[in-house]
């Protein structure tokens, strides 16, 4: 039984999800989403999302922590300041000694929808049915909530691959990474 946080970071609002991994099945056990001050600037954007991530993780204590990766958004602005938000989030996971693993957005939609083009509408629709919610979670919650799912189906896949036998590190080949402390 594992406790997951799901991060999908934003500069402005990043989502969480925590997914509690029975094997069999999974319980929902919280989501929200850390919305940084809008008039603060970048650095104390990046301070409050750290302080969010680590005060989520003292209060819930999960096992590990999956994280969206970044890909190339509107403009190299965007992909820069949203780097920078996966980076604290990172690093507050890290400071916290969890392991971190990273998936891709279009292979998190895949996992949860079956297309790596569903919309965030689908992917709420579908995370409130995996999960048996009674509405729809907030996009970025949804978002965060299904990396959680992607990266507990992930790890039961590999263990099935292994045999039962696998860790975070047998396969890492264009799956996930873990990031090293």
């Amino acid at each position: 039984m594992a406790l997951i946080l799901g991060i999908d970071p934003g500069s402005r609002i990043t989502g969480y999800g925590i997914i509690r991994d029975h094997g069999a099945s999974q319980e929902y056990v919280s989501s929200g989403c850390i919305r940084t001050t809008a008039k603060a600037t970048l650095p104390e954007k990046l301070d409050e999302i750290f302080s969010g991530v680590t005060q989520i993780i003292n209060e819930f204590v999960p096992d590990e922590l999956a994280v969206e990766q970044i890909f190339m958004s509107r403009s190299a602005e965007s992909a820069l300041k949203l780097g920078h938000a996966r980076g604290v989030a990172i690093v507050a996971g890290v400071n916290q000694g969890l392991p971190v693993f990273e998936y891709e957005a279009r292979k998190v939609k895949q996992a949860i929808v079956g297309t790596g083009a569903a919309t965030k509408d689908q992917v709420q629709h579908m995370v409130q049915r995996l999960l048996k919610l009674p509405g729809k979670p907030q996009e970025d919650a949804a978002d965060a909530l299904a990396i959680a799912l992607c990266h507990i189906n992930t790890q039961q896949g590999l263990s099935r691959l292994a045999g039962g036998k696998a860790s975070a590190n047998t396969f890492s080949r264009g799956r996930f990474r873990k990031v090293k402390k």
